[in-house]
C-alpha cells in the first residue's frame, strides 16, 4: 500500500477512530479539527480510543485549518453532513493533484464532493460502527459494524483496494463494493429510523422496540426504500436492515428487521444516536436537513408523497430551536400518518 500522507478532516467520533487506526498500524495521518482542545490534546497527551471494542491512546499530528500547511493524497472527509461544503472549500488548497476524497460521513455527501470536486476525485464510503466524541482527546468507539467503500461509477480500482485496506484495520470485515450507492441509500433508510429515536429520550434500542411506535419505523423505512427505487439504485441491508421488506411493505418482513436492528444495538455501548447526542447533550443543530431533508424535494421530482419524513423533519426542528423537548409523545404525533 501507498505510505504517502493521509489527512483525515473532521476528528470526531468517525474521523478520530480512523485516524487512530491509520497511525497506529504506521501510516502517515495528519488531524484537522475545528476545535483547538481536541487538537491539543491529540498532538500531546494523544486521542484516547476507549470502549468495548478496544482501548489505546495515539498521539497524532494535527492542527486546525487555519493552521494546517501541505498537500495530501488521500483524504477522509469526515465532518457533520450540513458542514460538507464549508470544509470543502478549506480543505481543497491541500488536496494533491491527482488525489481524492474519501466521505466517510452519514448521508448522501458524495454527491456534495462530486458537484464541487468532480467524481473522478470522490471515492464513496459507508460506515455503521458506533463512535461518540467524549470531551477533547476522548472517542468512545461503541461497536463494530458494517463499513464499505466503492467508486461512485461501481468500477473496481486500485484506490478503492488501498481504501479498503485501510478500513480493514478498523473493521476487518470492511467490503469493497461495485454499488457504494445501494450502502448509501441502505444507510438512508436505516438513519431515518435513527433520527426517529432522537425524538424520545430512549435509547434506540428501547425506542424501536416500542411496539405502539412499529408502524412509524415501518413507514419512515418504506418512503426512503421507495424513493431509492424511483432513483434507480438497490439499496443494500446491513445490521439488521432489510430493504427489500421496507419497499414491499412486508409487516413480518419490516418485524423480523425492525428486530434485529433492535437487538444489535443492544450490544452497543453506543446506546443513543448521534442525533439524539446532538440535542440532548451537545444542544446544537443536527444533521437533518442535510440527511433527511434532502429527500423530501427529491420525493417531489418523482411525484412520490412522504409525509412521515416530513413530519419527523418538523419535529427535529421543533426540538433544535427549543419549542419542544424530546418525548415519545411526539412519535405519537407521526402515528396517524402512518397506520
Amino acid at each position: 500500500m501507498s505510505r504517502s500522507k493521509i489527512l483525515i478532516w473532521g476528528a470526531g467520533a468517525i474521523g478520530g477512530v480512523l485516524g487512530a487506526y491509520f497511525a497506529r498500524a504506521g501510516h502517515d495521518v495528519h488531524m484537522v479539527d475545528i476545535v483547538p482542545e481536541h487538537v491539543e490534546a491529540m498532538r500531546t497527551t494523544g486521542l484516547k480510543i476507549e470502549g468495548p471494542v478496544e482501548e489505546f491512546t495515539q498521539v497524532l499530528p494535527a492542527s486546525t485549518p487555519n493552521e494546517l500547511e501541505g498537500q495530501f493524497d488521500r483524504v477522509f472527509l469526515a465532518v457533520k453532513a450540513h458542514h460538507t461544503e464549508d470544509a470543502l472549500d478549506m480543505l481543497l488548497p491541500h488536496l494533491a493533484k491527482g488525489g481524492y476524497v474519501v466521505s466517510a460521513q452519514n448521508g448522501l455527501n458524495e454527491k456534495v464532493i462530486a458537484a464541487k470536486i468532480g467524481a473522478e476525485n470522490a471515492v464513496g464510503c459507508f460506515v455503521n460502527f458506533g463512535a461518540d466524541w467524549l470531551e477533547p482527546g476522548r472517542i468512545l468507539y461503541g461497536n463494530r459494524a458494517a463499513v464499505a467503500v466503492g467508486e461512485l461509477d461501481g468500477t473496481m480500482t486500485p484506490r478503492v483496494a488501498e481504501v479498503h485496506e485501510l478500513l480493514s484495520l478498523v473493521e476487518p470485515d470492511a467490503v469493497a463494493t461495485d454499488n457504494i450507492w445501494g450502502y448509501l441509500w441502505g444507510k438512508m433508510g436505516y438513519g431515518s429510523l435513527l433520527f426517529c429515536t432522537a425524538l424520545t429520550p430512549d435509547s434506540m434500542s428501547d425506542a424501536m422496540a416500542r411496539p405502539e411506535h412499529r408502524v412509524v419505523y415501518e413507514k419512515l423505512g418504506h418512503e426512503v426504500m421507495t424513493l431509492a427505487a424511483a432513483e434507480g439504485v438497490s439499496p443494500l441491508g446491513f445490521n439488521g436492515f432489510d430493504p427489500a421488506a421496507f419497499l414491499a411493505a412486508n409487516p413480518q418482513g419490516m418485524r423480523i428487521a425492525i428486530d434485529k436492528m433492535v437487538a444489535h444495538n443492544r450490544k452497543t455501548a453506543k446506546t443513543h444516536s448521534g442525533i439524539w447526542r446532538d440535542l440532548a447533550v451537545r444542544k446544537r443543530k443536527t444533521e437533518v436537513d442535510a440527511q433527511i431533508g434532502t429527500m423530501i424535494p427529491l420525493a417531489a421530482s418523482h411525484g412520490l408523497q412522504v409525509p412521515a419524513l416530513s413530519k419527523m423533519v418538523d419535529l427535529i426542528h421543533d426540538i433544535e430551536d427549543g419549542k419542544r423537548e424530546q418525548s415519545a409523545a411526539l412519535v405519537d404525533e407521526m402515528v396517524p400518518l402512518c397506520s
